[in-house]
Order: C-alpha cells, then structure tokens, then sequence
C-alpha cells in the first residue's frame, strides 16, 4: 500500500477521528497485525499537540488461552491494575483510538456460557467507571487488515495480496486519497448532519420496518430526541468522528416499546464467533424468541446477559447503496458492516442524544426512555427493498426509506 495513502489514514484518525488538541492525552488500543501504521498514528497525534500518547497492545490467541484456562472465577475478577486504568481514565479523560484487525474467528471454540458469565461478573465493578465517562471524552474505532482477517474476506489470494486487497477497501471506504481526505470528510459530515437534522423536524413518533426478507416491524421513539449522525461532541463541545467509516444517521428508540420481527440480512461477529442466518422476535418491547442457523447459544445468551440486554438501544438508517454496501465484501467487523446497510443495536442506547442528555445521570436517563445495558451489539437488517415510514406526532405518515435507500 502507498505510504502517502497510509500517512493520510493516519492523519485521519488523528485531526478528525479523535480530533487530537494540544496538551491531549491519547489512548490506543490495538492488536499486532499493523505496527508500523500505528506508529504512523502516534506521531500523527503528536504532531497534533498530544502531549502524551500510550499505547495497549492485545492479541487474540492469548485471550482465547484465558477463556480457555482460567477458571470462573479469575476471569471475573477485575485487576487492580485495571480498576487503576479505568479510575485514572474516568479522571482524566483521555482521548482513546481503538484500531481493529481481528481474526473474526479469534474465540472459536471458546465456553460460550463462562465467557458470558465472567463478562456478567465484572460488569457491575466496571459500570461506574463508564458511566462517569459516558459523553465526556472523545473516541473513535478504525480498521486496519490483520492476515486472518483479510484471508477471511480474501481466501484465495495470498497473505500479502489478502491484507493489500483489505488495505484498498478499508481505504476506499474510509474516503481516503492522497489529497483531499479531510475535505471529503467534512463534506460527508455536512451530509449527514443535514438528514440527521430532516429527520429531527419530521417529529416522528414511529417507524415502520417493512421487507421481503420477512422483516416487519414498528418501534416508537422518544419524543424530541436529537439524531445523531457522523460528528459527535462531548459535553464540553469537543468535535470527533467516533465511526471511520461511518454511513449511519441514528437515534435510540424508547426502550421497551417495538413489536414485531427483525431480521439479520448480513452475518454477526460477536465476541469472536460468527451468527449467521438470525432473526429476533419481539414482544412488548423485548426479545421473546431467536433463531439462527449458525451459532444460536450465541445469540441466546447475549440476549439474556442482563435485564435489559434484550431491549433495543440503537435505530440507524443507511442506504443500500452506501460505499461498504457497493464494495461487495462482508467484512466480518461491525464497524464496517452496519455501515452499510440499515441496522439497530440491543442493548444500551446513547443518553447523549436527548437535548439534555450530557448532564443526566444513566438511572434519569433510563427515566427517559433510554436502554442501559452492559451491552450495545448492532446486527444489519436492511435489503433493496426495505420500506421505513414514519408517523408524526400528528398521526401523519411519511415515507423515510424507499427500496433501501433515502426518501427524505
């Protein structure tokens, strides 16, 4: 890959990504596939007045090793070498960059039961420390190939032709070129937070999802809540891109009020392990059935990690014809695959996107509408052919989504 085309990635992730000020500290949490283009990262945000940058590197075999032989109970524990980070972070705030290259088989064959149970086990410590961050720090997630992840995309072509072919279409989709990325940038965010803002007039009480792949749905919203979409602030006004890529205009639905069924129209990675060909069934506001012709246990636990696991947190609208969509490869990473086409998300919601969200506290915010959850896991559910109405406040019904794409 051309390292002008690398060097502007980094740039990106730095100015516009986490938007990096003078006298920042920046976090970066990354495996071992790339590096050489994290360092190109870090001197990125130093280059832009980071005064300090740390980097943590992970690597999946030896989580799967933990999963392996760690018994429960170590594995629910929460170090206080972590509880130091996670205090010092809640205090600091530190502007965090998490760049993804994992093997989406990385936990195959993994305790699908112990690894849910260690995951609930810890939550409750780690949980307040979260919260106390929740809208206060800037963050963004970006993608960089790893060789078993770009064989999984690519398993006929070579290692190196593998990860040069993801490097095209992480770069292509993340609207990089060697001159104009910045630019790019701001006029897709302009885009966005112009249909973020149409959507926020329509006043729309519900949605109505409709396809041929037998999703048929209705969800209701919470009365005057904003649409995120791109950019996002911290609640101090600080600007940042926290998805690069990123298609999605969204909102966070009321928590417990949906009916009807969703289903998946591209494949989950979760927690290393890959559901395919799922639906979930709704009722009342909560998940009462799942199936899935691939990993269902899965899919059933994560549904059940807590009382409200189950609840939608996340609506997002994205056309079909989107960039990722168009670049015909599933990625196998979330990030990239519910930006290209329509999705939502169990689990928690976003507190920040009700007018006042910034100075609630998660329990006023659950008063509100908003899902709280020790989750958020978006899945795909849009097709050519999706219809998405919405009604008003008024009863009025306007069409939002026509054959997958914008109507608005």
């Amino acid at each position: 890959m051309k390292k002008e085309l690398l060097e502007q990635y980094a740039k990106l992730l730095a100015n516009v990504g986490i938007n990096v000020e003078k006298g920042e500290e920046v976090w970066i949490n990354a495996g071992l596939d790339q590096p050489e283009f994290v360092r190109m990262v870090v001197e990125e945000c130093y280059k832009a007045g980071a005064k300090r940058v740390q980097v943590d590197w992970h690597y999946d075999p030896l989580a799967k090793l933990n999963y392996k032989y760690m018994s429960l109970g170590e594995l629910s524990k929460v170090t206080p070498y972590r509880l130091a980070k996670l205090k010092y972070s809640a205090k600091k705030l530190p502007s965090v960059l998490h760049i993804v290259s994992d093997d989406p088989d990385a936990l195959k064959g993994v305790n699908v039961a112990k690894m849910a149970k260690a995951r609930m086990k810890q939550y409750p410590k780690i949980k307040p420390y979260r919260d106390a961050m929740d809208g206060k720090y800037k963050w963004c997630i970006a993608g960089v190939p790893g060789v078993k992840w770009a064989k999984k995309i690519f398993p006929n072509l070579s290692d190196e032709e593998a990860v040069e072919a993801l490097w095209e279409k992480i770069l292509l989709t993340s609207r990089v070129d060697e001159h104009n990325t910045v630019q790019n940038w701001k006029e897709h965010n302009e885009f966005l937070v112009n249909q973020s803002q149409k959507l926020k007039d329509l006043n729309l009480k519900y949605l109505y999802y409709k396809s041929s792949t037998g999703t048929d749905f209705k969800v209701e919203l919470i009365e005057g809540i904003n649409w995120g979409a791109g950019i996002e602030h911290t609640d101090k006004g600080k600007v940042f891109n926290p998805n690069i890529p990123t298609e999605e205009v969204f909102t966070s639905p009321l928590a417990g009020s949906c009916e009807g069924k969703l289903v998946a129209t591209k494949p989950l990675s979760y927690q290393g392990q890959l559901i395919e060909d799922f639906y979930f069934i709704f009722k009342d506001g909560k998940v009462t059935e799942v199936g899935a012709k691939k990993n269902q246990e899965a899919l059933e636990k994560m549904v059940k990690m807590d009382e409200c696991a189950s609840m939608l947190g996340e609506v997002a609208l994205v056309p079909y014809s989107s960039p990722i969509n168009q670049s015909g490869i599933l990625f196998y990473e979330t990030l990239y695959d519910e930006n290209a086409v329509c999705h939502v998300a169990l689990g928690a919601g976003f507190k920040e996107l009700l007018p006042d969200g910034p100075s609630l506290t998660t329990e006023q915010a659950q008063e509100r509408g908003i899902n709280d959850s020790m989750i958020h896991v978006d899945f795909m559910i849009g097709s050519p052919d999706l219809s998405i109405v919405g009604e008003d406040v008024n009863g009025h019904k306007i069409q939002i989504f026509k054959d997958g794409t914008w109507a608005i």
